[in-house]
């Protein structure tokens, strides 16, 4: 059976590293938190002023002045440090965070991303994901492999308007894992009960 959502995210956090910086885009990248594997320590960023991300809180527990950049309450930690928006986009620009797993509507073989905005549909604006794609050491995509009609989101060139190009170097869909290498896409790794034929039939972009 092809991941869920959050066998996607905990797939996601088996990518970090002890010590990392990493950023977490709206959407399926927000449950990555839950899924940090015991024994390393991350340390999650917000672009709205936040460094030091805990879980989700339980219900009940919720503080509605605690908010990750999706809206979403969460939890802080002992070390939680606060600032405003301009200090944070210093820290992204400036190379400061490791990693950042986003969502995305379309990735190309290339590793171009589109996750900002469909022509003709009402955005709030582009948010952080342009400054994050081109100032992070490492960009990893989680979301569903196909759309609601069928269709890849895994594509040969991108139709939809670019965040970043050439920065995608890893894509974590519900049918598996794929790097981002010379000449198109690889096969890391399959989602149980997934096959390579699967993979191949569902995606566009060129699988080496």
């Amino acid at each position: 059976m092809p991941w869920d959502r959050n066998q996607m995210a905990a797939r996601a956090a088996q990518e970090l590293e002890d010590g990392m910086y990493v950023n977490l885009g709206i959407g399926i990248p927000t449950l990555v938190s839950n899924y940090i594997p015991e024994g390393i320590t991350v340390t999650l960023q917000s672009e709205n002023g936040m460094l030091g991300m805990g879980p989700f809180p339980y219900e009940g527990e919720e503080d509605p002045d605690l908010i990750n950049a999706g809206k979403q309450t969460i939890t802080e930690l002992p070390h939680t440090a606060y600032f405003d928006s301009a200090t944070s986009f210093g820290m992204i620009r400036g190379g400061k965070i490791a990693m950042a797993i986003l969502g995305a509507m379309e990735v190309a073989e290339n590793g171009d991303l589109a996750n900002w905005m469909i022509p003709g549909k009402l955005v709030k604006g582009m948010g952080g994901a342009m400054d994050l794609v081109a100032g992070v050491g490492r960009v990893i995509v989680v979301m569903d492999h196909t759309n609601k009609h069928g269709d890849s989101k895994v594509l040969k060139a991108c139709t939809l308007p670019l965040t970043g190009t050439g920065v995608v170097n890893q894509i974590i869909t519900n049918l598996g894992v794929l790097d981002v290498v010379e000449g198109g896409l690889k096969i890391v790794e399959l989602a149980d009960g997934v096959t390579e034929d699967d993979m191949r039939a569902a995606t566009e972009a060129t699988i080496l």
